[in-house]
């Protein structure tokens, strides 16, 4: 009897170890796919971006390089479109690509060329806040990087819905500076929605100011200041890089190529003036007022590259986030005062994520039947069924 209960007791123990050992294989597959797809993922993809490198004339050699990112239309959801598992998702992919990228690439600036918000054109107060809080934590960042942000249509609405509060909140948490200027490198941001043009007191404001900014520019220009210039005006003499929401006015994306341009049977639909790009006449003034050398701009989450009069090059930066496409991308931009030279960086695509984790759940589901000698089962069954036939 008592030899009979030591059998029974070490057939116990091993059935315990057998299961114990199953149980740290599974935690070990789903803690090295938890690790990739959530963490290495990241730094793997974004390790390969490199800066590009400025090409300066030999009478320029001394002048400082900016290294600048530019991101779009990141769409973080509110309490009304917002569902939890897409806000788990798609804010833990651009917090860990952003924080990812500030590490590996240490940018001095970062741009945000609009709809950071999905719905602020229609949020409550409290709605408002949490959405600023969220994005406040996903996009932290250190004190020596500056993150600068211009408006889009779901910050504060199309020019139908824009307001004076919509857009004095907006200017409360993202500096409303128009005009910045840092290593001789001079940014034009612009609030891209009230250029309707159609003479509403914002857009009239709108215009005012880009207008003053236009004569500072032209006052750093000249040679000889005329006596409507003052030395407290005075701007690094160059020509500005021009940052705005809605792209300047372009007929269609049909021209546009790439991974990350807009799906080929999208490339030809006819862009609307004022929803999908600024009108005519607005584009035309942007650029005759302020006579940008560079232009980057969101709004159509896709990428695009266009040359507009002059030879003035405009950027459409793809949408930073999984939710408006499987290949998220940003801009890195090393600027001078003369000078400036771009590169695209990739994101982890969404598809290989899914896909990471769909093999890791067969694999798991192989261990299993495995472990329960069930996996054999099928096999032997068709072994045997196929020599029946065999011999019949």
């Amino acid at each position: 009897m008592a030899l009979i209960r030591l059998g029974f007791g070490r057939q116990h123990l091993c059935l315990l170890r057998r299961r114990s050992f199953l149980l740290s294989k599974l935690i070990a597959v789903v803690f090295a796919v938890l690790l990739f797809c959530e963490f290495l993922i990241y730094y793997l993809v974004i390790f390969r971006c490199d800066w590009p490198e400025v090409k300066t004339p030999a009478h320029n050699s001394g002048q400082e390089t900016l290294k600048a990112m530019f991101l779009a239309d990141t769409h973080l959801l509110g309490e009304i479109r917002g569902h939890w598992l897409d806000k788990l998702r798609r804010e833990w992919q651009m917090e860990r690509a952003f924080q990812t990228a500030l590490w590996l690439l240490q940018p001095e600036v970062v741009f945000i060329l609009g709809d950071i918000f999905d719905e602020g054109k229609w949020s409550s107060p409290q709605a408002w806040a949490d959405d600023v809080e969220r994005f406040q934590k996903i996009f932290r960042h250190p004190h020596h990087v500056l993150l600068k942000v211009v408006a889009g249509n779901h910050d504060i609405g199309f020019h139908y819905q824009m307001s004076t509060y919509k857009i004095k909140r907006f200017e409360k948490v993202f500096n409303p500076e128009r005009l910045f200027s840092w290593k001789g490198i001079n940014f034009v941001m612009v609030n891209s929605v009230a250029l309707e043009g159609d003479g509403c007191n914002l857009c009239s404001e709108a215009e005012a100011e880009i207008i003053e900014i236009s004569h500072k520019l032209n006052c750093s220009r000249e040679e000889h200041h005329s006596s409507r210039c003052t030395d407290e005006q005075l701007l690094p003499a160059s020509a500005p890089v021009l940052l705005q929401h809605f792209p300047l006015y372009r007929r269609s994306d049909a021209n546009c190529s790439g991974d990350d341009a807009a799906p080929l049977e999208e490339r030809d639909i006819p862009f609307k003036e004022r929803y999908d790009a600024l009108s005519r006449e607005a584009s035309q003034k942007l650029l005759w007022w302020l006579r940008p050398r560079l232009v980057l701009s969101g709004h159509t989450h896709s990428a695009c590259e266009v040359l507009h009069g002059a030879g003035t090059m405009e950027i459409s930066v793809p949408s930073f986030s999984w939710r408006n496409r499987n290949n998220p991308s940003f801009i890195m931009g090393m600027l001078t005062p003369t000078e400036y030279a771009l590169a695209k960086c990739y994101l982890p695509y969404e598809n290989t994520v899914l896909a990471t984790y769909c093999v890791a759940v067969g694999f798991l589901a192989v261990l299993m039947l495995a472990h329960f000698k069930l996996l054999a089962s099928p096999l032997l069954f068709g072994w045997n069924l196929l020599r029946k036939l065999k011999t019949t």
